[in-house]
Parts: C-alpha cells; structure tokens; sequence
C-alpha cells in the first residue's frame, strides 16, 4: 500500500487514542506487542511451503486419481 495512506491511516488513529487515560493506552500497546511477536511471525513461515511430499497414499495411487481428475472435452468455450 501507498506510504501516504499508511501515514494517514496511523495519524487519523492516534488522533483517536490521544485522548485516552494512560491505563488504557498500556493495554493496547501490550495487546499491539504480543500480536506482533516472534511467535506470530513464525506461523507465516513461508519456508514451510517447500519440503517432501507427505502422503499416505501409495505412487499408483496419485497417479491414478491425477488422471481421474482430468477432463477432456473438444468443447471451446466462448468469452
């Protein structure tokens, strides 16, 4: 997203929190914290995509649901 809207987006909310007591203002900043922690970055591990195969069914039988799933037509669909 555009850095404009972002700065825009960040000061129209601290315009809306200014006005709260301290109290309120720490609860958010703990709750803003933790939602940002090594933790919940980990989960988004897009390293985790790549890997081995697992599955629990045999080569024969990938292939034969592979082929099964195909659909040959002569149909051309229009636009």
């Amino acid at each position: 997203m555009d850095v404009a809207i972002e700065n825009r987006k960040v000061s129209s909310f601290f315009r809306f929190l200014k006005n709260w007591d301290n109290e309120l203002k720490k609860d958010l900043i703990i709750k803003l914290t933790k939602s940002i922690s090594v933790q919940a970055m980990n989960e988004y591990d897009f390293s985790k995509c790549f890997g081995a195969w697992e599955d629990e069914r045999t080569a024969d039988e990938i292939i034969k649901d592979i082929y099964s799933s195909r659909i040959n037509s002569n149909q051309i669909e229009e636009f």
